[in-house]
């Protein structure tokens, strides 16, 4: 495994990869998730890179980003053990030289739920990303359907821009009391750790009245927020059910559909959500990471 630290150092790297090559786009502190998409990318590529890079600009609080969890070595040693052929580790300033001054800002699918709470947020992400595809040309770039908004706007920025890396989304991968693994939970405390399960109850709730032929979604909404009123350390953002093409919020399930939450635990912001029907590029049920 070869540890690259500068564009040049990536490109030169590259020219000699064989090809396809499999991309899978990280801040670092991985976990079980990562893993999955990194075996997946080495199953389906020939030459398979990771990219840890804290993006600044997708933080709408300097706090957050400072507070983000980071251990590179322990990275370093979760992509040697998974195969990892490049990983790719820059500083700030090899992505944002100095005198950069573009943004990507996607268009409607990027405005409600994540954009409509972090303002700024997904043009950072849009932003980061277009560099990485631009720099690596992957065939493939492989993302956890956790971040269903994020993949959504990804795949959008992607197809407007006529870059050809295919977006791939691989399930979430789940603690076995069904906690989606995110970086952030370590910050959880053990009381925030098990109230934070509230999260899957109610989107499981939600999926079962649909299954159920629930089609309203104020009611679907209405499930979800009534299992999180029960856990009273659960501070709810938002709970959504919402087109599963535009993430419109629906007042009628009449087709694929989105459910999905944000919720604080202490300082901690956690997301998750749950496909209705069969939502373009997601990958419905939980994937249980048990060891």
């Amino acid at each position: 495994m070869r540890v690259l630290r500068t564009r040049a150092e990536l490109r030169a790297a590259l020219a000699d990869a064989p090809r396809p090559v499999g991309l899978v786009t990280t801040m670092g502190w991985l976990h079980h998730g990562h893993r999955e998409l990194m075996r997946t990318a080495r199953a389906e590529n020939a030459t398979t890179v990771v990219t840890i890079f804290v993006n600044p600009r997708q933080f709408n609080e300097a706090s957050d980003y400072t507070r983000y969890p980071r251990n590179e070595a322990q990275d370093l040693a979760i992509c040697e053990s998974e195969g990892v052929d490049l990983v790719f580790a820059p500083d700030v300033t090899e992505i944002y030289p100095e005198g950069f001054d573009t943004t990507v800002s996607v268009g409607a699918v990027a405005q409600p739920l994540e954009g409509a709470a972090r303002p700024g947020h997904f043009d950072g992400v849009a932003t980061v990303v277009a560099i990485l595809f631009g720099l690596i040309n992957a065939a493939r770039a492989y993302f956890e359907q956790k971040d269903a908004q994020q993949v959504m706007v990804i795949r959008q920025m992607a197809r407007d821009l006529a870059i050809g890396t295919e977006v791939v989304t691989l399930p979430t991968v789940r603690e076995p009391d069904g906690l989606a693994m995110s970086s952030r939970n370590v910050h959880l405390s053990p009381e925030e750790r098990a109230a934070a399960t509230v999260l899957r109850r109610a989107l499981v709730a939600a999926r079962d009245a649909w299954a159920g032929g629930e089609r309203s979604a104020e009611a679907l909404r209405a499930t979800m927020r009534s299992v999180l009123a029960r856990e009273p350390l659960a501070d709810v953002e938002y709970a959504s059910v919402a087109d599963g093409r535009t993430l419109a919020e629906l007042d009628e399930v009449d087709g694929p559909a989105l459910a999905s939450l944000a919720v604080r635990f202490g300082s901690t912001r956690l997301i998750d959500n749950e496909p209705l029907g069969d939502v373009a590029g997601t990958q419905p049920g939980p994937q249980v990471y048990g060891g």
